[in-house]
């Protein structure tokens, strides 16, 4: 897909997170910061929920900021942890319900595990200090962390994922996530668009990242973030390239999950102009 002239006057930031899920603003003050930013489309994507969507809508409201529905679901491909973005679909839709409730199941079962391979680690009482440290947010290894912390187990971030919640240790418990199609589905279903977020996250070669993005468009994936705040120039142009191949839409945004200065709200380089945008979609 090419040329991106119906590119709107607003700045578009379509990955983000609020303390729903594990990042650190409420949905009302990231509304707040993002415009303060200078975002004008603003998708709130927590991850496998969308708890905090009534109160970042209602909070645009007192701004020109124009809110899309997204969420950022887990899944797997090829037994690879793979994250993909829905946005401008349906949250009223009964299956995107079903499907968040079948997430928030999953992340459930996976906290109990982590609570009890720490328990015999010697964090007696975790769960309880985890769960009022996320005040309702859906629990994630950040907030095991923290509660390390506060427990007096370790002594920052850091140490936790060394010690305890890293690749290999206690807390390292992968949830039966949905495969790839599945999530797709639930997105297009909805009426939204599957994107497939942060690719240079998942350290794949030239050909492998190829096989994953004919898998993901086989299955109706809509579009693949091309710029985010952290990726390399050399990565976005690659991306370009193989979203014209498999004529896919171009996504964009900073993944915040707080306040740093290299994932700012709607800080990150221009979408290449030959892409044709993923707001299309819903314009």
């Amino acid at each position: 897909m090419s040329s991106n002239t119906d590119t709107p006057q607003v700045l578009a930031d379509l990955h983000c997170h609020s303390l729903r899920s594990d990042g650190q603003l409420s949905p009302a003050d990231l509304v707040d910061r993002a415009v303060e930013m200078g975002v004008g489309m603003l998708a709130l994507t927590d991850h496998d929920t969308l708890s905090g969507l009534a109160e970042a809508k209602l909070q645009a409201q007192q701004h020109d900021i124009e809110i899309i529905n997204g969420i950022e679901f887990s899944c797997v491909y090829n037994g690879m942890g793979i994250h993909v973005v829905g946005l401008g679909f349906d949250e009223t839709h009964p299956g995107m319900l079903a499907a968040v409730a079948l997430q928030e199941q999953r992340r459930q079962e996976r906290a109990i595990t982590i609570a009890e391979r720490l328990e015999k680690k010697g964090a007696h009482g975790i769960l309880q200090e985890t769960q009022r440290i996320a005040n309702g947010a859906q629990l994630g290894r950040p907030h095991f962390a923290q509660a390390l912390i506060e427990m007096g187990k370790v002594n920052n971030m850091a140490q936790a994922f060394k010690k305890y919640l890293g690749a290999g240790k206690p807390g390292d418990v992968k949830a039966l996530w949905p495969d790839l199609s599945d999530v797709v589905k639930w997105i297009v279903e909805a009426g939204g668009v599957a994107v497939l977020a942060h690719p240079d996250s998942y350290k794949l070669t030239r050909t492998k990242m190829k096989l994953l993005l004919a898998a993901f468009s086989q299955a109706g994936g809509g579009a693949v973030e091309v710029v985010t705040s952290t990726m390399e120039s050399s990565f976005t142009q690659r991306m370009s390239e193989m979203c014209e191949e498999f004529n896919l839409l171009a996504s964009q945004g900073s993944d915040f999950h707080g306040p740093k200065p290299w994932t700012e709200l709607g800080r990150f380089p221009k979408m290449p102009s030959q892409l044709t945008p993923v707001w299309t979609h819903w314009q």
